[in-house]
């Protein structure tokens, strides 16, 4: 599964665009589908686009997440979860000054594959060997036991003054954060069709 959010902030007092968060990873995943299509792979491919990542109000356990927690409900109780070898999480990866951390709240032998991959492709100044944290859609698949990444720039704009403020807007969104995270999601799903799995 290759997952994005759709959705953007709710905010009041100002245009929210949110070119970054969540339209770029929606993007991404437009792509990934051209991309994927009309190949044999060894692998079945989920692309999903889930809706209620963001808060409503504000960030809870029970206010965030609503379309991930659903999906995997809904699989949990269909006995489908299981099908689920592995998932990554793309989310806000469009930023023009790209520096994604290693996801600690991320299943460490996948974040060792992504990471690995982004590596052997020249990516050592954009996929960083530095820990990072932050609650987003993968979370309610890794509490399901399910493995999963997640791929973030958590860091958008002169400390982070662009997340969730009108300044999310396309011109501070790069296609070459997204070409890289694109080959590096393309590299690990290659990896993983040669050896899906490995704790």
């Amino acid at each position: 599964m290759v997952a994005s959010h759709y959705d953007t902030k709710l905010e009041e007092g100002f245009r929210f665009v949110g070119a970054n968060d969540g339209a770029s990873s929606t993007a991404l995943l437009l792509e990934l589908a051209r991309a994927l299509q009309g190949r044999k792979h060894a692998l079945t491919y989920w692309l999903v686009f889930f809706d209620g990542e963001e808060a409503v109000r504000e960030w809870t356990d029970t206010d965030s997440l609503y379309g991930s927690r659903h999906l995997v409900q809904k699989l949990s109780a269909q006995g489908e979860l299981g099908r689920i070898k592995a998932m990554i999480l793309v989310d806000m990866i469009g930023d023009a000054h790209l520096d994604i951390l290693r996801n600690e709240e991320s299943t460490p032998w996948l974040t060792e594959r992504v990471f690995t991959a982004a590596h052997r492709l020249g990516y050592t100044r954009e996929f960083l060997d530095s820990p990072g944290s932050a609650g987003d859609d993968h979370i309610p698949f890794i509490n399901a036991g399910v493995a999963a990444v997640d791929l973030i720039d958590f860091d958008y704009g002169p400390n982070n003054s662009y997340w969730h403020t009108d300044k999310d807007t396309v011109e501070h969104c790069s296609p070459v954060s997204l070409t890289i995270v694109g080959r590096v999601v393309l590299a690990t799903l290659a990896d993983l069709e040669k050896s899906p799995h490995t704790n």
